[in-house]
């Protein structure tokens, strides 16, 4: 994979999913920079506002195995993972694998499963397996999980653990449309667009393609000066009066892997302050716990972290 042919595939899958996803650029933009940076993330917003559209735009677009998986208080960790059936014929135990054994998969609601059902997805984020019977067994590369939930929503609900939150790379927030895109998304319809028919989206990559575009993104060079700028912004979190619980390394490793992911995009072969500044917020805002007081004054985690954004000196880098 050349930096051209990245630059090229990398805006191709993004106007290929923004054919459906009409005024969500940094929507689009993020479930495809997590993708290429290994991650899963976090979709977060009202209902009816495309989170499910964007996850199965990618599963099209990416030529990936896609599956769906609706997340109830009643769901299992077998009907997550798979789990072992006795075959009478052969009179043994037969492994059959649960939808988790696919390159995307979309948890739908993931905040409605119990404990014991999160726990089961927390080793496939993780370590990209998962562990039925005691055998471990791998997942197919690339995988990533696109998650969703319903902020207004408390009732039959399951806040997820600050660990589960931790695994995902960003946490996207989808809000209303402007005025004209919604004409625009209504006209779609008119014309007789049906969400449930992706027909007239190509694949224009695939899961080879894809896990060569993240070695890719691996190999991008980033300055000492520009790893010193990542690690200050989230050391500020665990220092700053307003929050009580920061950020942690992993943060650190999760917004480097997402600059080189947008300084790939743009044909470069190192990461720059600006390629950083965009991944801040989708990084961040899902790692930090404000205090109570700082809550109840209605200041929000994306408030805080924009203040530490702006009061992190940006290094230059050397011509």
């Amino acid at each position: 994979m050349d930096p051209i042919s990245f630059q090229e595939t990398f805006a191709s899958m993004k106007s290929q999913i923004a054919r459906v996803m009409v005024g969500q650029e940094p929507l689009v933009e993020g479930v495809v920079v997590a993708l290429l940076a290994k991650g899963h993330v976090l979709i977060e917003g009202a209902p009816g506002l495309g989170k499910t559209l964007v996850a199965r735009s990618l599963g099209v677009v990416s030529g990936a195995a896609f599956k769906r998986i609706q997340f109830t208080p009643d769901l299992m960790p077998s009907d997550i993972t798979g789990s072992s059936v006795y075959s009478r014929d052969a009179g043994t135990f037969t492994f059959v694998p649960g939808p988790i054994f696919a390159h995307l998969i979309l948890a739908d609601e993931i905040n409605r499963a119990p404990a014991k059902t999160q726990s089961a997805l927390l080793e496939a984020m993780q370590d990209h397996q998962v562990t039925v019977d005691g055998t471990s067994r791998p997942l197919p590369a690339p995988f990533a999980v696109i998650a969703t939930q319903n902020p207004i929503e408390s009732q039959g609900t399951y806040p997820l653990p600050e660990a589960q939150l931790d695994r995902f790379l960003f946490k996207l927030i989808v809000g209303d449309p402007s005025p004209d895109v919604e004409r625009t998304i209504v006209r779609h319809h008119a014309d007789g667009f049906d969400p449930t028919d992706l027909g007239r989206l190509e694949a224009v990559v695939s899961p080879d393609a894809i896990v060569a575009m993240q070695r890719h993104a691996q190999g991008v060079g980033v300055d000492d000066a520009v790893i010193g700028y990542i690690v200050e912004l989230v050391r500020r979190t665990r220092e700053d009066r307003a929050i009580e619980l920061g950020a942690s390394p992993r943060a650190s490793i999760a917004l480097l892997k997402a600059a080189q992911v947008i300084a790939a995009s743009e044909g470069r072969a190192f990461v720059t302050p600006d390629d950083v500044k965009p991944m801040v917020a989708p990084v961040l805002r899902h790692r930090v716990m404000l205090h109570a007081d700082a809550q109840l004054q209605g200041v929000t985690a994306d408030e805080r972290i924009e203040d530490i954004l702006r009061a992190v000196p940006v290094p230059r880098l050397a011509a």
